[in-house]
């Protein structure tokens, strides 16, 4: 894919893997929508970025369980840019719970978000992904392959978005529609209300998994990597 000029939405966009993708694509000539729940932080990530690329990238605050908020910001977004060539579904959240204390809000909001969330995101954008024969990139997880003790609400969504992943990309293929899932280990992020810090640094860090998401849009589009695992060289630092 020729990237300049060319217009990503990327889900979650206010921190972590999020912000670190969207950066990587305004460095490389791309326009982006970031959404999110608080706009507060978008306008903050937003107003660092734009002294760094200009007006090549707008926020929205639109929750991925809110489907008519997903359609108004693409709408917005291809209103602004013209078109949209690349998703990236990446919002997501985490609670772990042994399943006899796991609570039934816990559970849904997990499954809401992590897996309807990128539903709603994949409806709301696939007409025009069809029209420019784009991507749709998923941010799951290696528990969507592994799972663990007090992962049962995570497991379920990661494992279920690997699979809808999978399955769209089948759907999808006939019409020109590349999609990947990146399966990510450890990565330093503020995920689960952790604050990044030193003792970190042996994790994948989010401007990695932003250099792993411009190497599958630079891939001959003759090659779809539709399920990329990646996880610390050397885990808990050793």
């Amino acid at each position: 894919m020729e990237l300049q000029g060319k217009t990503a939405l990327i889900t979650g966009g206010s921190k972590g893997i999020g912000r670190a993708i969207a950066e990587q694509m305004l460095h490389k000539g791309m326009n982006v929508g970031i959404t999110g729940r608080s706009m507060t932080s978008l306008n903050s990530v937003t107003d660092e970025l734009k002294a760094k690329y200009g007006d090549k990238i707008i926020a929205f605050e639109a929750d991925v369980r809110d489907y008519s908020a997903q359609q108004s910001a693409v709408s917005d977004l291809v209103s602004k840019f013209g078109s949209l060539d690349v998703v990236i579904a990446n919002a997501g959240v985490g609670h772990f719970a042994p399943i006899d204390e796991m609570t039934h809000d816990q559970w849904n909001d997990i499954i809401d978000i992590n897996l309807t969330g990128v539903f709603n995101t994949v409806k709301a954008t696939v007409e025009p992904i069809k029209q420019s024969q784009g991507y749709i990139i998923t941010i799951a997880s290696l528990a969507g392959t592994n799972f663990f003790a007090k992962g049962s609400a995570y497991n379920a969504s990661k494992f279920g978005l690997v699979g809808f992943t999978q399955a769209i990309m089948l759907d999808l293929r006939q019409y020109g529609v590349k999609v990947s899932t990146i399966m990510p280990g450890s990565v330093s992020t503020y995920f689960n209300d952790h604050t990044p810090s030193e003792e970190d640094a042996w994790k994948i860090q989010p401007e990695d998994i932003a250099e792993l998401t411009m190497d599958i849009l630079n891939m001959n589009p003759r090659t779809l990597p539709s399920k990329i695992e990646v996880r610390p060289s050397r885990p808990g630092g050793k």
